[in-house]
């Protein structure tokens, strides 16, 4: 499998240009301690600013307030979701070293009538973003997870062997005038195969089957009908109508696949809806972003960086980062550190950077975070601090610099996770980095499929 440098051939510009891309916004910024708490209260934005987009849908952190699904009594704690960030972001690079056994087409049995390939996909237990949507005719209320990191959609079917419970009724293909199962002799279905996700029959029906890193999976009947998102109809829309699955223990009716792949959402509605989405993840569970279909590319106020994509592993967005900024101050980090690239995904918690790049940027953190004692580490993060007694902290800025000069100024709530510098390091600066969710927050961040670039634009949500 093609390793990560060689995605994409790039000539760098010169490493010391980058200095003047830099704006100088302030060397420190200021984080509200109540903000790293998760309220008990929706606080809606008195507006959100989508760019110009086709169709735009509401976007909420699952176990926040203002999320469509019933509170939990008991909310996964720091060190579970980081856990768990872990087995996705090592997923994530094991797919992309052509390490992972397990990644290639395999044979599952599930009985002897049918027989379908498995592939082994990211970890489902950090995705932390859900939509609503319509499914069928009449269209059926559907709460769903989205992930950049996957392709095939899907939601849990009547009747179910064996599911989860969900806040939503379960989808029932039967009372749906506009649902039909796709045949195991198309084209789709043996594309669907293909691509690792299921090309096996049974009573002529195509069957998929997708295995997540966490040990979970999701097995059923690929079919189509029709999918409503806000006030858009697209029609024919093909996922998996899930009729046996194993892991899950949420209250979502399913996953949306954004990824790059023939199956996701996008690239189904490339052709009717344009080939760019953006999404903007809110800054705390309490508050709420949106996610937009049909984006249109080059609007202003974003700055832009070339999309890099892998032919064999199309599912990823990546782009390539070239420099850090903290306080002002640019970080010495060699060019080549960044050499392996970097992907943008909407499930992993935590940015994965190189070791030196995090060794560079850890140490200058501190070095400015010097008025606040240190803590314990927490997980996988250990750059933290103890801001017992304090209201409010002083926190230097963090700038991500990306290929092109776009310059990317975290918000307050993309640097610190708890009271920790919410980025941890790779073992080597051999393996691909990965620009987590929590950088993204308040940013609409642009996917121009077609024009292949990545686009950021601040205070969006």
């Amino acid at each position: 499998m093609a390793s990560v440098p060689k995605l994409l051939l790039l000539v760098l510009c010169s490493y010391h240009t980058l200095v003047a891309h830099v704006r100088g916004d302030g060397n420190y910024t200021v984080l509200s301690i109540g903000s790293l708490k998760s309220d008990s209260v929706c606080s809606e934005p008195e507006e959100t600013s989508p760019s110009t987009g086709v169709t735009t849908v509401p976007l909420h952190h699952r176990h926040g307030p203002c999320s469509p699904l019933p509170p939990k009594t008991k909310m996964p704690t720091l060190e579970e979701i980081l856990g768990r960030d872990q087995l996705r972001a090592a997923y994530i690079q094991r797919k992309f070293s052509g390490s992972d056994a397990k990644g290639g087409v395999q044979l599952l049995d599930l009985d002897d009538d049918v027989t379908v390939p498995t592939t082994l996909g990211t970890s489902l237990d950090t995705l932390e973003y859900v939509i609503t949507v319509g499914i069928g005719s009449p269209d059926m209320i559907q709460t769903m997870l989205i992930d950049t990191g996957s392709d095939v959609s899907w939601v849990q079917c009547k009747p179910c062997s064996q599911c989860h419970s969900q806040a939503d009724p379960l989808f029932d293909p039967s009372l749906s005038t506009t649902y039909s199962p796709i045949s195991c002799m198309s084209e789709t279905c043996a594309e669907l195969g293909q691509e690792g996700s299921g090309s096996g029959c049974w009573r002529s029906q195509c069957q998929y089957i997708v295995s997540y890193g966490d040990g979970s999976s999701t097995t059923g009947t690929y079919g189509s009908d029709t999918l409503v998102l806000g006030s858009n109809i697209v029609t024919n829309f093909q996922f998996g109508c899930n009729y046996v699955e194993s892991g899950f223990s949420d209250q979502t009716a399913g996953l949306m696949g954004l990824g790059g792949g023939p199956q996701s959402l996008v690239s189904q509605t490339a052709g009717t809806l344009g080939s760019a989405f953006s999404y903007c993840l809110p800054p705390t569970p309490s508050s709420s972003g949106f996610l937009t279909l049909g984006a249109v590319p080059g609007g202003q106020g974003f700055v832009t960086t070339p999309m890099l994509r892998s032919s064999p592993i199309p599912t990823f967005y990546g782009v390539r980062l070239e420099a850090i900024v903290v306080g002002g101050r640019q970080l010495f980090i060699p060019p080549w550190v960044f050499s392996a690239g970097m992907i943008m995904d909407s499930g992993t918690v935590i940015t994965r950077l190189p070791r030196t790049a995090y060794s560079a940027l850890s140490s200058a953190f501190r070095a400015a975070m010097r008025r606040y004692p240190p803590a314990p580490a927490s997980s996988i993060l250990d750059t933290c601090f103890d801001f017992s007694g304090q209201r409010i902290v002083m926190i230097p800025t963090v700038t991500l610099v990306f290929f092109g000069g776009a310059v990317v100024n975290l918000d307050a709530n993309g640097i610190i996770l708890d009271n920790c510098l919410a980025f941890a390091g790779n073992s080597d600066d051999w393996s691909l980095g990965i620009i987590g969710n929590v950088q993204q927050r308040t940013f609409e961040v642009l996917y121009d499929v077609g024009g292949g670039a990545v686009g950021f634009r601040d205070g969006a949500c």
